[in-house]
């Protein structure tokens, strides 16, 4: 239907060099459940078990070669596009069974779907990167150019068996994603933030900065977010412990949750925010859209790069100061990285209470730190107290959540900032976690522990919203030994 020759098109033998090598497969690798389609398509739903493959070899990927390019030759792109998913894919069925007859291919039916799949993937979707995100106990993809796949299981990273046939395809892809969401990756503009349909965070730095060819980082967006009961159940808070968290949403605390790269906190931040009340109007800053507030009145601003003529960018601090005129009532910040971080400050200390953040560090006390960094870095001369009391001021608890070395998560200090001590914040912790070892699995074993505060420094704000005797109840059994 969509071709753009006669049938002799289906015998064309592909040009010299058209079949790259591919890295062999060492391990069997799943087989993609569903295709993305292109932008104008809605993002399909996944199943969340695919089925396993055999493991490919330089045949299996040259024969792969000759049908894509048998196929590219025969086939109208800009028709198949009109198409949705499901029709542009039997399409492709009909013309690559066709191909297959006439080049008279060795091929079991298992094998030709297998090929299907992956050409369907190829013209249709996101490739080779299709199984990978079939797959819902995948937390992250890293590609490290054509020939090398990580990926983040239960929080270890384990290195995958799928491959791209080459640079040029990896980048071919990336191209396709960040065109999604308006933005361009190329020699000119290696770098770029995207995301995909179902909310995934896309990175994507291209040559000449990458030097071993493209590397593509996609944090998998989660399409059922866990709660904090889930979390409770995972250890990586006790149920006493989640109580506090609750009362923390509930009572319009202002929060900022630290930690590492992948420890948790964009999840952690998503569970406090299921505590706010529903008649509150909230807006949220991001650099990529990831929150998912369950509340109705909810403002979402994500920020802008430069275009091409370094023109229209739109930062954090952007939209920080823009919301200040929007009537918020809190404000959330994806992740604090910059000067933006004085605005916050300021939004916290000037009615905006129940605000919350995330950033960067490995202890509540380095998370103070870093907030003093990040003001410096916007060229404030402010003496180091008034920053300091600025802070002071400003934040009432830290939230400490960390991946510990046998890639569980825990919320290992929630920590609350009482005031100032002559040029020194003062802290005390509510709740930490102590490690006790480990068993005979590696897992590591500990426990969450109170530290024996009777009245915390938002008691009263917690009497204010009748959660005090909630509050009590809890602290006193993180206290019981």
């Amino acid at each position: 239907m969509f071709g753009k020759r006669s049938g002799e098109g289906f015998g064309k033998a592909p040009a010299t060099g058209s079949a790259p090598a591919a890295a062999p497969a060492r391990a069997p690798q799943p087989a993609a459940t569903t295709e993305l389609v292109r932008e104008t398509q809605a993002a399909p739903q996944r199943a969340p078990e695919p089925a396993r493959r055999r493991p490919r070899d330089d045949d299996y990927y040259g024969t792969k070669a000759q049908v894509f390019s048998a196929l590219i030759d025969t086939i109208d792109l800009s028709q198949l596009s009109k198409l949705d998913g499901e029709s542009a894919r039997e399409e492709i069925r009909d013309i690559v069974n066709d191909i297959i007859t006439i080049k008279n291919f060795a091929m079991s039916i298992a094998e030709q779907e297998e090929l299907l799949d992956d050409i369907c993937n190829d013209v249709l979707g996101y490739g080779p990167l299709e199984p990978l995100l079939a797959r819902d106990d995948i937390a992250d993809i890293m590609v490290n150019g054509a020939g090398q796949v990580f990926i983040e299981v239960g929080g270890k990273t384990l290195e995958s068996e799928i491959r791209f046939r080459d640079n040029a395809q990896l980048l071919s892809i990336c191209q396709r994603i960040v065109g999604q969401v308006g933005r361009r990756v190329d020699e000119s503009a290696p770098i770029c933030d995207a995301r995909l349909p179902d909310g995934s965070r896309v990175n994507v730095i291209a040559p000449p900065l990458a030097i071993d060819g493209t590397a593509l980082t996609i944090r998998k967006f989660k399409k059922d977010k866990l709660k904090l009961d889930q979390l409770v159940r995972f250890g990586a808070i006790t149920p006493e412990g989640a109580t506090l968290l609750q009362i923390i949403g509930r009572v319009r605390c202002n929060v900022l949750i630290s930690g590492g790269t992948g420890s948790g906190k964009t999840t952690l931040l998503n569970c406090l925010t299921a505590f706010i009340d529903t008649h509150e109007r909230i807006i949220t800053c991001e650099d990529t859209a990831e929150l998912q507030l369950q509340q109705p009145h909810v403002v979402r601003l994500e920020t802008r790069p430069p275009n091409i003529e370094g023109e229209g960018e739109v930062t954090m601090r952007d939209l920080i100061k823009n919301c200040l005129r929007m009537r918020p009532e809190r404000i959330i910040v994806g992740e604090v990285r910059g000067p933006e971080v004085f605005d916050l400050l300021q939004a916290m200390n000037t009615g905006h209470d129940g605000s919350m953040g995330t950033l960067h560090a490995n202890t509540p006390r380095e998370a103070l730190g870093r907030i003093e960094s990040m003001i410096a870095m916007g060229g404030y001369t402010l003496p180091a107290k008034t920053v300091r009391e600025i802070i002071a001021n400003s934040v009432d608890i830290i939230i400490q959540a960390q991946r510990l070395r046998d890639g569980s998560r825990r919320i290992t200090q929630i920590t609350e900032v009482t005031g100032m001590e002559g040029d020194v914040i003062i802290t005390q912790d509510l709740m930490r976690y102590e490690i006790d070892g480990e068993d005979a699995g590696g897992r590591i074993i500990g426990r969450h522990v109170g530290t024996k505060i009777g009245r915390p420094a938002f008691w009263e704000r917690a009497r204010y919203f009748n959660e005090d005797k909630r509050l009590a109840v809890a602290l006193d059994a993180l206290s019981q030994d």
